[in-house]
């Protein structure tokens, strides 16, 4: 039955695309665009710095010092290099170093995943200046909307990743991978290959999902920036409102990450087997976390 609707949907979403094919050839112009822009310079400099500071034992380098504060999260020391990387280089930085972490044996399945509930978030480039300063004009509203999203995401943290998790006996097993031979050079291209691959997956999505939120972005504004950036994030916050409606828009969107992020995460995950579940759930929780903080902010940011 589920399969039969799932035909029927992409069946009806095909004719869609071919009785609209010219706004669908603009949108697809549009999207590549969106990636040559945006997507690309944002996300493919930190992809490769993230999984060569990996390589080079950046987890392990972080863990004595944020030991503290991941313990809070019942987390060993060496998942605060996905929590820090995920907040400077943006989605889906920290789902695809959390998976690198479980994938080197610094993590159990367990700890990964409840990692990823809150180390997936949005970069502050795109926080402070895409919808700071493109969308609202002022610096100081972005600079809101990130104190939001990185408030919202470890207290997500503390509501998603505290529960029992593996024992330290468990822990101990864990094969622990070395860190990997070779010279500098070799991991420099290592880590650019790598790199590349990941660009590709998430502009191929971005790519898709920015085509699909066409007809959403007809609809008059917020609704229609709303649920378009609840598929694609980047394509929407062109659209959103400047005043306290785009404010919470932008501050909810931003803590979802949207349909295109979560299967860019999808994807990233799926090579180590670990689920997409945990980090749509943090996600989710994050979304309405943030929503409600700017709702208390927003008549000082906003009046």
């Amino acid at each position: 039955m589920k399969r039969r609707l799932a035909l029927a949907a992409v069946f009806l979403g095909t004719v869609l695309l071919l009785w609209e094919a010219p706004a669908v050839r603009d949108a697809a112009r549009e999207g590549l665009s969106l990636c040559a822009a945006s997507v690309v310079p944002a996300l493919f400099p930190f992809l490769v710095s993230s999984s060569l500071l990996l390589k080079l034992g950046f987890g392990d380098w972080l863990a004595g010092p944020l030991a503290p504060l991941m313990s809070l999260y019942r987390l060993p020391g060496e998942a605060a290099s996905a929590l820090v990387l995920g907040l400077a280089g943006g989605y889906p930085v920290g789902a695809r170093t959390a998976a690198e972490l479980y994938a080197a044996g610094s993590l159990t399945k367990d700890e990964a995943e409840r990692l990823l509930t809150f180390c997936n978030n949005a970069n502050p480039a795109f926080l402070l200046g895409g919808l700071g300063l493109g969308i609202f004009g002022s610096a100081r509203t972005g600079l809101w909307l990130w104190l939001i999203h990185v408030f919202s995401a470890l207290v997500t943290g503390l509501l998603l990743a505290r529960r029992r998790g593996q024992t330290s006996d468990a822990r101990r097993h864990i094969p622990k991978l070395p860190v990997p031979a070779g010279s500098f050079p070799e991991l420099l291209v290592a880590s650019v290959q790598g790199a590349l691959a990941a660009i590709l997956n998430i502009c191929a999505f971005v790519e898709l999902f920015y085509v699909l939120g066409l007809p959403l972005r007809r609809l008059p504004a917020p609704w229609g920036a709303g649920l378009a950036g609840m598929v694609e994030l980047f394509s929407a916050s062109a659209s959103l409102p400047d005043g306290r409606v785009g404010f919470l828009l932008a501050a909810g969107l931003a803590g979802f990450g949207g349909l295109s992020v979560l299967c860019q995460t999808a994807a990233v995950l799926a090579p180590g087997g670990l689920s997409p579940a945990p980090c749509l759930r943090g996600k989710l929780t994050q979304a309405v976390l943030s929503t409600l903080l700017a709702v208390l902010v927003s008549p000082w940011v906003m009046g």
